[in-house]
């Protein structure tokens, strides 16, 4: 048997998320699809670094795959992506130690989130689109009391998987981009829903509805007000996955640009 890391790359909207559910339509169930096909009914292993909701997507998620075989890493990602639909690409295949698993020796991941400010006709499947005015200083602000060890109970729904709720958030950037708010978020894992939970209560702040007060209480308290406020998957992005000594870029970018419309006066 053979381990190979892959590095994958999906627009989610069509997918009830990464992982295999029965008689629904995922990322992981369509790989192993193929695979089956490509390795012709020998025993297999796929396993991603962790899951994504329904409609999530992925810049760079990371699974291995372990298969009886010969053929060559780029022999793999080509037989892939020729039977792949053109949302999910196999970006690249490399061959690793056996021991290596994809989720188990993940140091931290990487998330962005997208808003936009205004209605648009390129990026609906990409982004929140918010009508309100958002006060961006006070979500910059709040968005830094996540950083640390918290328990996320109040942002997450029960998940039998977790042994824990408690989740170390190492970084939180947010950027101005156009008419766009970026919100990046690297932790060591998250729960299910957790960031979208976390941005919604970011986006109340900014509306003024919500306090740097109510987020200390949702991160001190069992709260089911986070639930209420969830973000929509559209604008989530697994941004990366970061392994051994790697390390996350400082900067980052907009997946999709809207830039603010300025009329031409002459």
């Amino acid at each position: 048997m053979s381990r190979f890391k892959l590095y994958i790359e999906y627009e989610g909207t069509r997918y009830s998320g990464w992982q295999m559910q029965k008689q629904s339509k995922t990322v992981q169930g369509k790989l192993y699809e193929i695979a089956e096909r490509i390795f012709k009914g020998e025993r297999l292993e796929i396993y991603g670094s962790g899951r994504t909701d329904a409609g999530v997507h992925a810049l760079c998620q990371v699974a291995h795959l372990e298969a009886k075989t010969m053929l060559a890493p780029e022999i793999i990602r080509m037989k892939f992506n020729d039977e792949l639909p053109s949302d999910i690409n196999i970006i690249e295949v490399e061959k690793v130690n056996p021991k290596f698993h994809a989720r188990h020796d993940a140091k931290s991941r990487s998330y962005i989130y997208q808003i936009s400010r205004r209605r648009t006709a390129f990026g609906k499947p990409f982004v929140w689109w918010i009508k309100d005015d958002l006060n961006f200083e006070k979500m910059n602000n709040a968005s830094k009391l996540f950083i640390g060890m918290h328990d996320y109970r109040s942002f997450s729904d029960k998940d039998d998987e977790e042994k824990s709720t408690k989740v170390l958030i190492e970084k939180i950037q947010m950027e101005e981009d156009g008419d766009m708010i970026l919100i990046r978020i690297i932790g060591s894992h998250f729960l299910w829903k957790q960031v979208r939970r976390m941005i919604g209560v970011l986006v109340e702040i900014g509306r003024g509805k919500l306090t740097e007060k109510d987020l200390k209480y949702f991160l001190e308290h069992n709260s089911p007000t986070p639930a209420q406020l969830t973000a929509p998957p559209s604008g989530l992005f697994l941004e990366r996955v970061i392994y051994g000594s790697e390390k996350h870029e400082e900067n980052f970018d907009p997946i999709i640009k809207i830039t603010s419309f300025e009329r031409s006066r002459t």
